[in-house]
């Protein structure tokens, strides 16, 4: 089966940043994935703004209610990457037949499988596991809220002789026919030679957002977030038989995935696991080492021996002092650069990493810059972040994380104008 792929200007400056080689302008990146995204409503104000076909957008990821940015809106901005998301959602049901759904005054599309409830008690908005109202619901969404939070449904354990077991059931093979569906996705998006994200296989290792298990009818094992931190102090055993399990699942479905696409993916969506807070993390170095580095290493170590993509690397918070670790796990590109925790100065990094990893993000401060600056303020840290991180390539642009709900279209649209500025320069 033959893989050669086109390569438009787009698909050749993304890797030359992904080459540490310094590309023809800065390549842009707003939905490749579910941490750099905009929050639905965000999507349709710019839809506006531009003064695009005006339809109801659809939230292709609802657990964050994050829009799809079509085409259209992709040229708008100057989007340099092409997405292939999952087709199944974070609860469980496909992303297909579209319908209505209004929340907050906005109609905005949704999957036929995203099945709600009111909960009279509290005005919250109740979302169910793969679509089934039977089941317990797994999200709240808080009245006049913008995205749901997971709900723990599992009953209390006992850490001291809890197994692995329950928490197996996360992750699975992909079958012929989700392969049929990521191969025809992948293809799509590689017709017109750009680069190519996919975050289609499941490789979570403790991935936080994924501890509830909100895909799941009755979800078995560890749930509760803090026992979860708890088990990884108290029973590393467990967590490590529980990602040996993942990684030797995930890698299968690599293989499976190259053979049908080979190297039409140019990114792969490794883990989105934070390791980091604001101010200090939630391990040490030596933790991480100990049970998360041999983990990402075999991922990595398969991926670069048999592929031509980067892996991605999320991890929010103050997470300088793992990005040694990561490297030698063999991370090409970390995710999403939260410059405003501590020890996370953009100068530090770019010096001290800038020719061993990516940078993908970094780009605004989406908790006080970009939702309640002025566009100037916008304008001027878009600027400055640039210059530091463009040089010598290994940077692609983007928010720190999702542009959130509420943030003001006109500072959304300064944040993608500075960067076309930066770009014509």
């Amino acid at each position: 089966m033959p893989f050669d792929k086109p390569m438009s200007p787009s698909r050749r400056r993304v890797l030359d940043a992904l080459s540490h080689r310094q590309p023809d302008r800065v390549p842009v990146d707003f939905g490749a994935c579910g941490v750099t995204g905009m929050h639905v409503s965000c999507v349709a104000a710019l839809r506006e703004h531009y003064g695009l076909d005006q339809h109801p957008v659809k939230v292709w990821e609802p657990y964050q209610m994050l829009g799809l940015i079509e085409d259209d809106l992709r040229d708008a901005i100057g989007v340099d990457v092409k997405p292939v998301h999952g087709r199944t959602t974070m609860f469980g049901f496909e992303n297909r037949d579209w319908r209505p759904w209004t929340f907050n005054g906005l109609e905005v599309l949704v999957p036929g499988g995203f099945q709600t409830t009111l909960d009279p008690d509290t005005g919250s908005t109740l979302i169910y596991p793969q679509g089934d109202r039977s089941a317990e619901p797994s999200g709240r969404m808080p009245k006049d809220g913008f995205f749901f939070d997971g709900i723990v449904r599992s009953g209390p354990v006992d850490l001291d002789t809890v197994g692995p077991e329950g928490n197996m059931e996360d992750v699975a093979l992909l079958s012929d026919a989700a392969l049929d569906a990521i191969e025809e996705d992948v293809r799509a998006a590689n017709a017109g030679g750009d680069a190519v994200f996919a975050s289609v296989v499941d490789t979570g290792l403790g991935d936080i957002a994924m501890v509830p298990g909100m895909k799941l009818i009755a979800p078995a094992g560890v749930r509760e977030i803090a026992d979860w931190y708890m088990l990884t102090a108290a029973r590393p055993d467990v967590v490590a038989a529980i990602f040996d399990n993942v990684v030797e699942i995930g890698i299968e479905n690599y293989r499976r995935l190259h053979a049908r696409v080979g190297d039409m993916i140019d990114v792969i969506y490794l883990c989105g696991t934070d390791f980091g807070t604001q101010t200090s993390a939630f391990c040490s170095v030596r933790t991480f080492d100990t049970l998360w580095r041999p983990h990402y290493a075999r991922l990595c170590d398969w991926v670069h021996a048999n592929t031509g993509w980067k892996t991605f690397k999320h991890s929010c918070g103050s997470v300088e002092r793992f990005y040694e670790s990561m490297i030698e796990a063999g991370i090409d590109i970390v995710n999403p650069v939260q410059c405003s925790a501590a020890g996370m100065d953009p100068r530090l990094l770019k010096e001290k990493y800038g020719g061993r990893l990516v940078f993908w993000g970094g780009g605004i401060d989406t908790q006080q810059v970009l939702p309640f600056g002025t566009p100037a303020e916008v304008r001027e840290q878009v600027l400055e972040r640039l210059d530091i991180f463009s040089e010598g390539g290994g940077y692609v642009f983007n928010a720190i994380h999702n542009v959130q709900a509420l943030t003001p279209v006109e500072n959304i649209v300064a944040m993608i104008d500075a960067v076309h500025e930066f770009n014509g320069r």
